[in-house]
């Protein structure tokens, strides 16, 4: 039986055949390309478990290869092999999406412990985080490989890991590295930042990775949903008021920017402010200076302002909504976050993430998602996102308490199969009409109880066990 499926390029003709002698010697089914780009084509239409490739080859190297098959969302793990070994290199590496980083000359057990981990990666993945052995496995792999450069690595892609975390935003998707890249390559500046994304998929959690890994992390954070507060307040809300500046206003009150003195303030759904404080927001960006409602004391302020919206402002300054030059003030550094539907392969991510949280907060004891399960939580499409993906795992944990996620745990809108159909064909004769009968009212009732045989069994009023024979019996 075969382990894996393996593509190895490098473009030393001896290096690919003692790796390929090697590896096909311990079970794994090996191809071998010293032409990257017809290793390119192969990675296109092929299906491969690793990618084991050279870092420095002519044409094509080892990482773009790597951020092809992060890109183009190829389910395939690389490792990179090299004789110019460095820390840098590493990095590079292993932000592109390798799995793993080797340095030249390597042993063959050094390497094939890495492919193990790799495999038993995969598999775990397939599983979706549901085995306990797999996991053991790992771990012991992990703990006790005999390769130093290995471990050494397994610290690196760990320290990385972390470093890329920011504020418990998941992902391990191409679109999510680059935006984890533009968070850390604008934090610690002063740069104004405009955040867009449709709702849900997590624009304040990335205004919050910004401030938190800045200089001015010890400062306030002010958030303010420029969309969920009146027009008439969110002036006050924002610059504060005088004594006496309107009926009520009985006591001076400090606004969100004088707040956030030496710190952020994030402003959400900036798309929803009206045009006359557009023009007050414009003079804070411009001059770091504003006058509290009612009063006429110039207050001078050194905040960070980082926007975020849903719409898209370039439409409303073309209608006239939103003020050109505001908007350009504001998008000085744009990260865009896409949507759940486009990076679909951090969903297994996430939903091991939202179960850790829903299990703490709610006492639950959820171990998994079955494999059915998880299949249809990637089809979903998701227009609530990132935020909707976590309502349902929390709605799950909570009913459920215990056990593994089943397909009959999750909402309709995820599992609405096709009724089937019969027609009746009288040339067959009764008793086969009879069986497909049988069948297919079997199938109806399986499929209005959303799978659950014992729901279907309720639906016909008859034992579960007399249903499942059947089942067996019709080869349903």
């Amino acid at each position: 039986m075969e382990k894996g499926r393996l593509i190895i390029v490098d473009d030393e003709e001896s290096i690919l055949e003692m790796l390929k002698e090697f590896f096909v010697g311990h079970g794994f089914e090996v191809e071998c390309y010293s032409d990257s780009r017809s290793a390119l084509s192969a990675l296109k239409t092929g299906k491969y478990d690793i990618l084991i490739t050279d870092l420095a080859m002519p044409k094509v190297d080892g990482l773009q290869l790597i951020n092809f098959i992060q890109k183009e969302f190829i389910d395939t793990l690389g490792v990179v092999i090299t004789g110019y070994g460095s820390l840098e290199t590493a990095i590079a590496a292993l932000r592109c999406g390798a799995f793993d980083y080797i340095v030249k000359p390597f042993k063959f057990d050094e390497i094939l412990n890495t492919i193990n981990l790799g495999m038993y990666y995969i598999r775990l993945m397939k599983n979706h985080f549901v085995t306990k052995e797999l996991k053991e496995k790992a771990n012991l792999l992990r703990r006790f490989s005999d390769s130093k450069l290995l471990r050494e690595n397994l610290i690196l892609r760990t320290q990385l890991k972390e470093k890329y975390k920011f504020e418990n935003i998941i992902g391990m998707s191409f679109s999510m590295q680059k935006v984890f890249e533009m968070i850390e390559k604008v934090a610690d500046t002063s740069a104004t930042v405009l955040i867009t994304g449709e709702s849900g998929v997590g624009k304040e959690l990335v205004a919050r990775a910004i401030h938190y890994n800045s200089s001015r992390k010890d400062n306030p954070l002010v958030i303010v949903n420029c969309g969920a507060i009146p027009e008439t307040l969110l002036e006050s809300e924002l610059f504060g008021y005088e004594k006496g500046a309107f009926t009520g206003a009985f006591s001076t009150r400090i606004g969100r920017f004088e707040i956030a003195n030496g710190g952020t303030i994030f402003l959400d759904e900036i798309g929803d402010m009206s045009m006359n404080l557009q023009v007050k927001l414009l003079r804070v960006l411009q001059e770091r200076e504003f006058e509290r409602v009612g009063g006429n004391k110039v207050i001078k302020v050194d905040v960070r302002i980082i926007a975020a919206t849903n719409r898209n402002l370039e439409q409303l300054v073309k209608e006239g909504k939103f003020r050109e030059d505001l908007y350009y003030r504001l998008n000085v550094v744009q990260i865009h976050i896409p949507p759940l539907r486009e990076r679909k392969q951090d969903i297994p991510l996430l939903v091991d993430h939202f179960l850790k949280i829903s299990n703490s907060l709610n006492n639950g004891q959820i171990e998994g998602v079955s494999e059915e399960a998880m299949a249809l939580l990637m089809e979903y499409d998701y227009p609530g996102n990132v935020r909707e993906l976590q309502n349902i795992i929390e709605r799950i944990v909570v009913i459920k308490k215990r056990g593994t996620i089943e397909v009959e745990d999750l909402p309709d809108k995820l599992y609405k199969p096709k009724k089937p159909t019969f027609e009746f064909d009288l040339q067959k004769g009764y008793d086969v009409l009879v069986t497909e009968f049988e069948k297919n009212l079997i199938m109806r009732a399986l499929s209005e109880a959303n799978g659950v045989k014992s729901k279907a069994a309720k639906v016909l009023n008859i034992n579960r066990t007399t249903l499942i024979e059947k089942m067996k019996r019709l080869g349903i």
